[in-house]
């Protein structure tokens, strides 16, 4: 049987698959057990990725969509792919104003 949550969760993605230009909600970010990628998951939470927030890919680079330009509320964030992967996000979010 599959909840609301579960169907939820089912059409959730990494920020780093999210198609450019489409909003998105953050769900969470990743908890690895490295000690340097739990330090970067502390500071994406520091400058606002944590659940709720509203986000966007406004522009990649070239090749391989590297680094992702990354808004999240009023400020633009450049993160690499892998860095992006922490974050688990629901694409579809009204825009943020």
């Amino acid at each position: 049987m599959t909840t609301t949550n579960g169907a939820a969760t089912a059409a959730a993605i990494s920020l780093d698959q999210l198609p450019s230009h489409e909003w998105a909600t953050v769900l969470d970010v990743s908890r690895p057990e490295e000690a340097e990628e739990r330090d970067l998951v502390l500071r994406l939470t520091e400058i606002g990725f944590v659940p709720g927030e509203v986000v966007r890919i406004v522009a990649t680079g070239v090749p391989g969509r590297e680094p992702l330009a990354v808004r999240l509320g009023h400020t633009t964030f450049a993160l690499r792919r892998h860095e992006a992967a922490l974050v688990r996000v629901m694409p579809g979010a009204a825009k943020h104003v």
